[in-house]
């Protein structure tokens, strides 16, 4: 007869090649790290498989991985996950010129009927180069379907004259803020859309996807996600029906990664609004979680709605979108003070230095909770040095920059910038070799989320998979330690988690297993290292979750 378990005894022993704790107070020799022992979803102990068998009891399952390299789960620290699927609905025309996409958008149209809506993601704002930001241009190829396109930065739209008509634009919209539906010389509407507002206000009159839809299509996502090596997290924006997804999908199978959401707080937000998203931390399932708010100071470089303290080659980009930039510092103290953990989206120099100016501003309040600024694209010397000096987390995505700029200035992003101002870009290592916490992700669906790809091209500063290609600023390459920090110990000190991002004992027991030591890979060979498995909370991770009505 069995004997009943030993409740301190592991439920889990995985044993591996090697182990990377990432922690600085791991005890012995890291070259003799290469098990770890689990129970109830932490981890409680790490070191030698030859002494972590001596805690084990008959009911102790052995996981044994020969040859391969276990990490802390790497965890995306930008993402928009629920939101995500309303961005990436319709036909993916990323990287394609203005040629491809109407050819694109003309066998779309001729699949449906008339006055379907059409949708796209991913344009190229590079494409509209010679003909200026105008929807109207599809209207030959697309004829009485209305279409809605988002740009790449995810920051504006393109929509034509049968959406225009259809949802009854006229060009005199107003805005609590910055966004804007753009007009011509004689005041009639492009169908050129800026910012989150006033695509909402066309977006939000088209036909929706049903509940269904929406369950399986993150399914997917989560999925290739968690094969690509992701084991959590964190989204940026608690979209409107993100609850009821997250529950759908919970109640038929279990999430294959952790979720942090931090809700957005639109510029302007009344008093009201404010106290809604307060209410709204600790909304939890049980693989995610509402914690944090996301602000946004400003916009896009690419389309002239970033923070710049001069202006871009236009005279654009000399604004934030909260039209009054007091009511931003008066909503971080709000949040502050009742300790909720805050992200701010600064893209332009001038925007990074207002939020920083707004959180030193703080004052001990400011200790209350973590701060961040999420993308950073452009920041002097002066700036770089705050980040360590005020605790504010760095969190930035370099394969923007090696994926949307290049390395001869000739990219939009570049030319609205300036030689002065483009060298600046993407400053990921200044600012971790400054002493910053630098989080690193994807920005997903603004770019794409494997982890591999995303640490390889901020090592090498250009895409990976185009060796022709002259690297973008390559003095900014991280190490390929800094990268996996980026992705584990350095997300988690970002929000403020001492439990998250490092294999130790009481932390929970998040890993990512490599078919090889991804930290002694070329960036090349990492953005293709096999991931073996991945665990969440003690269990592997579901890669082929099957979601049923």
């Amino acid at each position: 007869m069995s004997s009943a378990p030993d409740r301190t005894a592991p439920e889990l022993i995985l044993i591996a090649e090697r182990v990377h704790t990432f922690s600085s107070t791991t005890v012995e020799d890291p070259a003799s790290v290469n098990a770890i022992a689990i129970r109830d979803g932490r981890i409680l102990e790490v070191g030698n498989d030859t002494h972590l068998r001596e805690l084990a009891d008959e009911h102790t399952a052995i996981d044994k991985m020969p040859g391969a390299t276990v990490t802390p789960g790497l965890t995306d620290g930008h993402t928009h996950i629920v939101f995500g699927l309303e961005l990436t609905r319709g036909v993916q025309l990323a990287d394609l010129s203005l040629h491809e996409v109407r050819d694109q958008l003309a066998a779309a149209a001729r699949q449906v009927e008339s006055g379907t809506w059409l949708f796209g993601w991913g344009v190229d704002p590079n494409i509209f180069t010679e003909t200026g930001f105008d929807g109207r241009i599809f209207d030959d190829v697309t004829n009485d379907r209305p279409i809605f396109l988002r740009m790449r930065d995810a920051h504006s739209a393109i929509v034509n004259t049968a959406a225009i008509t259809a949802v009854g634009l006229t060009g005199n919209e107003t805005f609590p803020d910055e966004s804007a539906v753009v007009v011509d010389e004689t005041g009639a509407p492009t169908g050129y859309l800026l910012e989150l507002v006033a695509m909402d206000l066309v977006y939000n009159q088209a036909p929706t996807e049903s509940m269904q839809e929406r369950v399986e299509r993150l399914g997917e996502v989560l999925n290739g996600m968690a094969q690509a090596g992701l084991t959590g997290t964190h989204v940026m924006d608690f979209h409107p029906g993100s609850q009821e997804v997250l529950e759908r999908y919970e109640a038929q199978a279990e999430l294959p990664l952790r979720l942090r959401f931090s809700p957005m707080v639109p510029p302007g937000s009344s008093q009201e609004q404010l106290d809604e998203i307060a209410a709204q931390q600790g909304l939890h399932g049980r693989r995610w979680r509402v914690e944090g708010v996301k602000f946004m100071i400003d916009g896009t470089i690419d389309n002239g709605s970033a923070w710049l303290t001069e202006p871009d080659c236009y005279g654009e980009s000399l604004h934030s979108i909260w039209t009054d930039p007091q009511a931003y510092r008066d909503a971080l103290r709000f949040f502050a003070e009742k300790g909720i953990s805050t992200a701010t989206h600064a893209i332009g120099d001038q925007g990074v230095s207002f939020v920083l100016d707004a959180i030193e501003a703080l004052g001990d309040i400011a200790s209350r909770a973590s701060h961040r600024i999420e993308h950073i694209e452009t920041i002097p010397d002066q700036t770089v040095a705050r980040f360590a000096q005020l605790g504010v987390a760095a969190s930035m995505q370099p394969i923007h920059g090696t994926r949307h700029t290049r390395a001869d200035r000739s990219d939009n992003w570049s030319q609205r910038l300036g030689e002065v101002r483009a060298a600046r870009g993407w400053r990921s290592a200044d600012l971790r070799r400054s002493g910053a916490v630098l989080a690193l992700g994807s920005d997903w669906p603004v770019t794409p989320y494997d982890p591999r790809v995303m640490m390889a091209e901020s090592i090498i500063r250009r895409p990976v998979a185009q060796p022709g290609l002259d690297p973008v600023q390559p003095e900014q390459g991280l190490t390929a330690l800094e990268a996996f920090e980026g992705y584990t110990n350095h997300a988690a000190k970002a929000i403020g988690a001492t439990d998250e991002g490092q294999i130790v004992a009481g932390a929970q027991a998040n890993f990512t297993v490599f078919t090889a030591d991804p930290l002694h890979l070329s960036a090349e060979e990492l953005a293709e290292v096999r991931v073996l498995a991945t665990f969440v909370q003690g269990q592997r991770s579901a890669t082929a979750v099957a979601v049923t009505n």
